[in-house]
């Protein structure tokens, strides 16, 4: 898996705000990513010092598709993984910055 492939984006809300206080950053990963992977795309990519790697698989959730002349019908979400990346101390995302 290329590093280009294993981070999609980052997540800004207000929980993962509140964590970037404590230098922890979250990012959406591929779902076959390893903690080793994701390391390393984020020392590549923002040129920082990784300390610690947490990843959480988030479960696909049920949704109705509704379309004019059909019966609703649900449909599941596809699952997707989540890691919060701390870094070393005095380091920084600026672009994770809101």
């Amino acid at each position: 898996m290329e590093i280009t492939e294993i981070l999609r984006h980052g997540i800004v809300t207000e929980k993962t705000v509140r964590l970037q206080g404590q230098n922890k950053y979250t990012f959406q990963v591929a779902v076959r990513a390893t903690k080793i992977d994701v390391r390393r795309a984020v020392e590549h990519l923002f040129n920082v010092k990784v300390v610690a790697v947490n990843t959480i698989r988030m479960p696909g959730k049920p949704r109705m598709i509704r379309r004019r002349g059909s019966a609703p019908r649900p449909v599941e979400a596809r699952e997707w993984k989540k890691a919060i990346v701390t870094l070393a101390e005095g380091q920084s995302i600026d672009a994770l910055k809101a």
